[in-house]
């Protein structure tokens, strides 16, 4: 079954930028203000089911794709093809495909980040941006291998995901058990039960996909955290202009890793914040018809041309 099949009014097609071909999900009608949406990890465009119908029947012409390393797009061998220039060019490269010159940049997860560093690394092209679960913080001061360590020891997740190949492994061993236990909350799991707000057939896409494409794109993602901060000197203070917002789940596991309170030193114009009670981290998915009603607003007070 075609993807797009499984998304009401989305089509598929795919798109090649940058040396890579993105598998892209398209809605609403081409000309409307458009909306890109980035998914996290481990996720897919298909993250967004429940939102691309949504904003393209309130009007927006919507863009989802599987980011480089994921799903129907290109994986590239090389870890340094994965850091913030490549993953934001890309963005901004879809937009350039349909032949407009901004858009409203929304991300869940890494894919936040990645929409966060578009405001900053690309400006004149972002009309408003919104990250879910991950909010806007500032440059780290420090090398961010070093302050994990420092911070969480050893054993943080992300430290152990910076060897090519060792978490690659545990991960693909059982994509099911590794799917259950990051849609639980939890960073692993062998017996972590389906969480009740994802389907058996919606859970069996991910892990069909990932089983096909392994977790190497996915995880090379966090292998340039290192490289990104080294070559970003230049937003060490930097802040965007743009409309912002950031939405939260008070039950997230992942929010004390994340410090929100900071979100001011980068965002200097219009900003929001909303804080969902109960939901975990894949707000989007566990709560759409909130994530919907917050981004609905959020998008009619954005002017786009």
């Amino acid at each position: 079954m075609c993807l797009a099949d499984q998304v009401p009014t989305a089509t598929q097609r795919l798109v090649e930028i940058n040396g890579v071909t993105l598998r892209v999900l398209e809605a609403g009608e081409r000309g409307a203000p458009l909306v890109v949406l980035a998914h996290g990890f481990p996720e897919l465009a298909y993250s967004w089911r429940h939102q691309i119908p949504v904003l393209a029947q309130a009007g927006y012409h919507v863009l989802a794709p599987d980011q480089r390393g994921y799903g129907g797009s290109t994986r590239p061998d090389a870890v340094e093809d994965y850091d913030i220039h490549a993953l934001t060019g890309d963005l901004v490269a879809l937009v350039d495909d349909v032949g407009v010159e901004r858009a409203v940049f929304i991300g869940h997860d890494w894919g936040a980040m990645v929409v966060w560093h578009t405001a900053l690394l690309h400006p004149d092209r972002v009309a408003a941006v919104a990250g879910l679960s991950v909010p806007p913080i500032p440059r780290a001061r420090s090398r961010p291998t070093q302050r994990w360590r420092e911070k969480f020891g050893e054993d943080f997740y992300m430290l152990r995901f910076q060897e090519p190949g060792v978490a690659d492994a545990e991960m693909e061993a059982d994509v099911a058990a590794t799917m259950r236990g990051m849609f639980a909350g939890l960073i692993s799991g062998d017996d972590a039960a389906l969480p009740d707000w994802i389907s058996a057939g919606e859970f069996e896409h991910y892990v069909t996909e990932f089983s096909r494409t392994g977790f190497t794109g996915a995880l090379n993602w966090y292998r340039n955290y290192d490289r990104n901060w080294e070559t970003t000197p230049q937003l060490a203070g930097a802040q965007t202009t743009a409309p912002a917002l950031f939405v939260g789940g008070t039950a997230d596991p992942v929010g004390p890793t994340m410090n929100p309170a900071r979100a001011r030193e980068v965002v200097a114009g219009p900003y929001t914040e909303e804080w969902i009670e109960g939901a975990g981290h894949w707000v989007q998915q566990e709560r759409p018809e909130d994530i919907n009603r917050i981004l609905l607003a959020f998008l009619r007070d954005v002017e786009q041309p």
